[in-house]
């Protein structure tokens, strides 16, 4: 069998440095609301679509979000995310939709303590867009513009919540 990518898109892309710089100029709890919402929009169906009785990714997404309402504590949240929705992905390895979509939903998620992860939300979205839409056998062009595609629809996303000079925008490093 063909070995897939766990992501789709680059680092390097002047449409993802684009976005890098607009999270730049965001708060944690900005951007961690906009990958949530997003997760939840456009993510989460792609898993429930092959796994609708799975609720971990949604548990996630839930947890951070009660996070973000000083309900619970970050351990708690963490456990969550790796152990409830990263475990759900490591299960998925024939399923690479659900298991992208896993990925993704587990980035937002650790958005609420590294504004970072909100690339690999894209890049783990991008996947299980790519492969949800082409299948397992399209070409890297066709799997780049899907990647193209999610950026300029997540990008637009933030900038729909974006908050107009920030005064206290995230510190980030990107790492990439």
């Amino acid at each position: 069998m063909k070995k897939l990518r766990k992501t789709f898109g680059s680092a390097d892309a002047p449409s993802t440095v684009a976005l890098m710089r607009l999270i730049e100029t965001q708060s944690k709890a900005t951007i961690a609301n906009w990958t949530l919402g997003y997760a939840q929009e456009k993510v989460l169906p792609l898993f429930k679509k092959s796994c609708p009785d799975d609720e971990r990714p949604e548990h996630a997404i839930a947890a951070a979000r009660e996070w973000l309402d000083g309900k619970v504590k970050l351990p708690y949240v963490k456990n969550i995310i790796l152990n409830e929705c990263h475990a759900a992905a490591r299960e998925l390895d024939g399923n690479p939709v659900a298991q992208a979509a896993a990925r993704a939903i587990g980035q937002s998620a650790g958005c609420i303590h590294a504004a970072p992860h909100s690339l690999g939300l894209l890049f783990y979205a991008a996947a299980a867009v790519g492969y949800d839409r082409l299948g397992l056998d399209a070409t890297e062009a066709e799997y780049n513009k899907i990647a193209e595609e999610v950026c300029a629809d997540y990008t637009a996303a933030l900038r729909a919540v974006a908050v107009e000079n920030e005064p206290n925008p995230a510190q980030c490093k990107w790492n990439c």
